[in-house]
């Protein structure tokens, strides 16, 4: 541990600007450095939480009021807390200490949300194939392209004079993935 001493380390989120942490500061109590991240973001690319990542080291103990502060879905939480692990850092969650990281009943714990987190995904899948296997024998599963050949071919002109994907994306108000979809002529813009 190259004498490094470990730490109580918090981390605080909270949706936007104008939401008060105080509750979740309270809950954390006195911790030797604190993250606050006043944002609201789906995934884990959040300055703070990136900041903090990157600062904790072996034997830190990361103290969050609750698993949704720290992740906003099962994968994500699942993926964070093995990182912390893997550094030889726990991760203490005030409200449901069943959880925590310490203990080889959080460790069971943490198992089982993965598990089921899994089969949730695969089910899912399951469902949305099934969906779209009956909506094809019935014939009614025509996806319509969202884009035009012409507005490929433009979007294809402008991504070679160099304007970002998600610019060109934004102004044919589509989505990124369906961009790129339509620019390798899959799914629905197959020739």
């Amino acid at each position: 541990m190259n004498g490094h001493l470990g730490q109580t380390v918090g981390y605080v989120r909270v949706s936007t600007t104008d939401q008060n942490p105080a509750r979740q500061l309270e809950a954390i109590g006195q911790v030797d450095r604190l993250f606050t991240e006043k944002i609201s973001a789906r995934t884990t690319d959040r300055p703070q939480l990136q900041a903090m990542l990157a600062y904790v080291r072996a034997g830190d103990v990361v103290r969050v009021k609750s698993p949704d502060r720290l992740a906003r879905s099962t994968t994500d939480l699942l993926t964070l807390v093995n990182q912390l692990k893997n550094n030889d850092v726990q991760i203490e969650f005030v409200d449901q200490p069943a959880l925590n990281t310490d203990s080889p009943q959080g460790e069971f714990m943490l198992t089982i949300l993965g598990a089921v987190a899994q089969l949730e995904r695969a089910t899912i899948r399951e469902r949305q194939a099934e969906g779209i296997a009956l909506a094809k024998q019935r014939g009614v599963y025509n996806r319509t392209p969202k884009l035009s050949p012409d507005q490929i071919e433009l979007a294809r002109q402008r991504i070679a004079d160099g304007v970002p994907k998600t610019v060109i994306a934004r102004d044919l108000n589509v989505s990124r993935q369906t961009l790129y979809t339509a620019l390798a002529s899959q799914g629905s813009y197959c020739r």
